[in-house]
């Protein structure tokens, strides 16, 4: 009887063992295919696509762009080939920097943007973007005069700095009230369905094509910035304030990029389909 009741238990074991193996097997499946679904389909990447088309299919892409040098936030609807032609670098090198960017860890595991409702893109843009912009402004301005001070004798490119962040900032000021108080507000309310009424601009085209000029006005400051300090090349006698400047003009420079290609390739486009 003994003998008999461990084989009927080993049977029993070896046949929930089957069970569950079966059934890890089977959960194992399920959650591959769940991961292949969420995963997001990478469209081609290819020299003939427009710099915004990239920068928003392909994950990493902006920091590709950023360290290459290639502008896409004000020049996205430039063809890829052209762009790298602007910033002398090889189309294919870009290129195979896209492709080894897509298997890469994204360096911000937040929203994807170009699905999130397009109330939370704004409300993301105002709180991160605009945000920083208002608090980075008053301090790099004080720190480009203490610079300017000391400095400014033996480096005159640092006045030209300083009248074209001062114009970049004032111009800032001015873009993202205009943004706060009337086309943000305009855009939420169309997306959330309850419609928005009459506008003072008509079409939302209007108050876009406006602020995407002023973009444009604000990539023209950062590069004459940059091409005034060499690519914020420190020279010899430069002090920790002034290496601290450089960094974090280029700093602003790079926030202020992905602040214009979250308006001008994501939010805006989306905003003319939802019209539509």
């Amino acid at each position: 009887m003994a003998r008999r009741a461990v084989r009927n238990l080993l049977a029993e074991n070896k046949e929930a063992k089957k069970i569950l193996a079966e059934l890890g097997a089977l959960l194992g499946a399920a959650a591959s295919s769940e991961e292949s679904q969420g995963r997001k389909k990478i469209m081609p990447i290819t020299a003939a696509k427009t710099v915004r088309e990239l920068a928003v299919e392909v994950p990493n892409a902006t920091r590709v762009f950023e360290k290459l040098g290639i502008d896409y936030c004000c020049g996205g609807q430039r063809p890829l080939e052209e762009a790298c032609a602007s910033a002398n670098v090889s189309v294919d090198d870009v290129l195979r920097a896209l492709e080894q960017g897509v298997d890469a860890p994204a360096p911000d595991t937040g929203r994807d943007w170009n699905a999130a409702p397009l109330g939370e893109l704004v409300d993301h843009i105002v709180s991160k973007h605009h945000t920083y912009v208002k608090s980075e402004t008053p301090r790099l301005q004080a720190l480009i005069a203490k610079v300017v001070g000391v400095h400014g004798k033996n480096h005159p490119e640092l006045e030209q700095v300083q009248v074209a962040f001062s114009e970049l900032a004032n111009e800032l000021a001015a873009h993202m009230m205009k943004e706060e108080q009337i086309l943000f507000p305009y855009l939420k309310q169309m997306a959330s369905g309850n419609g928005c009424g009459p506008s003072c601009f008509g079409t939302v085209r209007n108050p876009i094509r406006m602020m995407m000029m002023e973009h444009d006005g604000a990539g023209e400051k950062l590069r004459e910035m940059r091409q005034a300090t060499n690519n914020y090349a420190l020279p010899a006698d430069a002090c920790f304030s002034y290496g601290t400047l450089f960094a974090a003009l280029a700093e602003f420079e790079q926030d202020l990029h992905q602040h214009i290609h979250l308006e001008n390739n994501i939010l805006f486009p989306r905003a003319i389909a939802l019209e539509q």
